[in-house]
């Protein structure tokens, strides 16, 4: 699959999710098989006014590549900017992406995000500002439409295409449902039966099967995969393993998920030190053990681990060497 320029391996992608798709995820996912991973949604004004919290968000490591930078923002002379800005301080990305599709109330309350998506015109002012400054391929991510009796989805895609994006990312749902209910494929088939550009199809993707169904079903270039990452970078592997053989080789066994929340919590830690690095490994752990027998007084124990050997410890009390009592999927 190609984005402009960018020649991907493969044509999975990692969704950008805020306070998940930081370095030690993405890296992970990327060595899973993701082609393409994306990083955390990044406020143009807070590069603008150089928010220091912003400079983690920014990290970057070669081995990652390719690898797509989210920006949101509302005033399309000021992400260009601030994406010019980038390019021009060295920031190793591929692809600039806009968020164009988050639901959440602080966000769209500023009329960025899906609130984007009410003004078709502005979209692709915005689309056309970027890209006309940034050497790099400009993708957009999208949503269905702001609820249903706003689907817009195809109209914000043609003049997403019109300012020049070179991708666009439909997630089969309005602002309205955020991530509940089921995703709407069809709104996925129509962008891209009307636009020219590669669309990248989004929503309720968690297994090779529901990869193959997606592409059945939309005619969709790409699959972008968010939430049936957490905890789970393997789904990456899956479905790059059924398409080669034709066998799903299912779930990993749980000494993988041990020895991988082991090493994920070692990254986290590396790369944020070990305060940070163990709080935040607290939700990871309890996204790699959901389905788990035991996975409540597993999630209990891991609200309040501190150190790696705390977790260590907390895992080896939940699996037996030899049998991996009482923990399966």
């Amino acid at each position: 699959m190609r984005i402009g320029s960018i020649e991907l391996p493969n044509n999975l992608i990692l969704a950008p999710m805020a306070g998940v798709t930081d370095l030690p995820f993405r890296l992970l996912s990327r060595e899973m098989g993701a082609g393409l991973v994306c990083m955390e949604m990044i406020s143009a004004k807070a590069l603008f006014f150089r928010n220091r919290n912003t400079k983690a968000l920014l990290k970057t490591d070669p081995t990652e590549k390719p690898v797509s930078l989210q920006l949101f923002g509302s005033d399309p002379e000021l992400i260009a900017d601030m994406a010019l800005r980038l390019e021009e301080e060295g920031q190793p990305f591929d692809i600039l992406d806009i968020n164009m599709g988050c639901p959440v109330p602080k966000v769209v309350k500023n009329g960025e995000g899906s609130f984007l998506m009410r003004d078709p015109l502005k979209v692709e002012k915005i689309v056309s500002a970027v890209a006309s400054k940034l050497d790099k391929p400009v993708t957009v991510k999208i949503r269905k439409g702001w609820d249903e009796t706003e689907v817009n989805a195809v109209d914000v895609a043609k003049a997403a295409e019109a300012g020049g994006a070179a991708a666009v990312a439909v997630h089969g749902r309005t602002r309205e449902q955020f991530y509940s209910g089921k995703a709407d494929w069809e709104i996925i088939r129509e962008v891209k039966e009307n636009i020219s550009i590669p669309v990248i199809g989004n929503g309720d993707v968690t297994d090779p099967a529901s990869a193959r169904a997606i592409a059945e079903q939309t005619g969709c270039d790409g699959i972008m995969i968010g939430r049936a990452a957490r905890g789970n970078p393997w789904i990456f592997r899956r479905i790059l393993e059924e398409r080669a053989s034709g066998i799903d080789p299912g779930e990993p066994s749980v000494p993988e998920v041990r020895d991988m929340i082991l090493r994920h919590a070692q990254m986290l830690i590396e790369e944020k030190g070990v305060d940070v690095g163990m709080r935040e490994m607290r939700k990871h752990a309890a996204w790699y053990t959901t389905g788990f027998r035991h996975a409540s007084q597993m999630r209990s124990g891991f609200n309040s681990i501190t150190t790696l050997e705390e977790l260590q410890g907390l895992l080896d009390s939940y699996i037996d060497g030899a049998a991996v009592a009482g923990l399966q999927m």
